[in-house]
Parts: C-alpha cells; sequence; structure tokens
C-alpha cells in the first residue's frame, strides 16, 4: 500500500510541476523549441532544475543499500546506443515538436481539461498499441 500511495504522490507532485512549469500549453513547449523564431526561453529554466536536482541528488541516492519502498534500484544495464534506441528517440522528438507535447505534459493536460491535449493522448495510446503490435511480430 505504501508504494501506491507514494507512487500518486509522486504523479501528483510531478503533474503540479508540469503545471506550474506551464509545460501543459503545448504553444510554450513549442516556443522553446523554435530556437531560430519566436523563441520562449522560459523553459531552460525547468531543464536546468531538473538537471541541477539530479546531478546534486542522484548519486546521494544511489549510495543506499536499496530503495525505501522497493528491493533494489531499477537502472537500466544496456549501454548500447542502437537504430532502435536512435529512431524511437527522433520519432519522440518529431512528435513533440509537432504537437508540443510528451506523455507526462499531455495527461496533465488532458485531465485538466485542454482540449489539444485531449486529442493528443488519443493518439499517443494508439502510437503506443501499434508498437506493441509490430514488436510482437518481429519477435
Amino acid at each position: 500500500m505504501k508504494r501506491i500511495v507514494a507512487a500518486l504522490a509522486s504523479g501528483a507532485l510531478f503533474g503540479v510541476g508540469l503545471a506550474i512549469a506551464r509545460m501543459t500549453d503545448p504553444r510554450v513547449v513549442l516556443g522553446f523549441l523554435d530556437v531560430f523564431g519566436a523563441f520562449d526561453p522560459t523553459l531552460a529554466f525547468v531543464l536546468g532544475g531538473a538537471v541541477g536536482t539530479t546531478l546534486l541528488v542522484f548519486r546521494v541516492i544511489l549510495r543506499r543499500s536499496r530503495p525505501l519502498l522497493a528491493d533494489d534500484f531499477q537502472l537500466p544495464t544496456s549501454r548500447v546506443v542502437d537504430r532502435p534506441l536512435l529512431v524511437g528517440a527522433g520519432l519522440f522528438g518529431i512528435g513533440w515538436g509537432l504537437a508540443g507535447y510528451c506523455p507526462g505534459p499531455a495527461l496533465v493536460g488532458a485531465m485538466g481539461g485542454v482540449n489539444t491535449a485531449r486529442m493528443f493522448v488519443p493518439a499517443m495510446m494508439a502510437g503506443t498499441l501499434l508498437h506493441r503490435a509490430i514488436a510482437r511480430r518481429a519477435s
């Protein structure tokens, strides 16, 4: 039960942070990505805060023998930069640049009643299901 409460609290805190940072507004995100046009640098502070927090806290947390509510840390083991990773990252970036949404802000926006997010989330889910179907056929 503690894990569920911690997950809900973490998700709620993340969602509030996204809303405060205005990442649920695709115009703000697209303005940040438009470095040669109407560039809006405000999300650079969000990026700086995230990177700074990670640099300061990540190593300290990993010195623990285990997380507070799990048996072990779930860290990636592969360090290979392969074609699927590059293609996936490219598609993610293209989608983010076209729509102004990535999954977290889209879900927060949809729950907050943002109409563009409500249209984006079903398309995102369809893409996820399509990927799963293709991956199953490939394996």
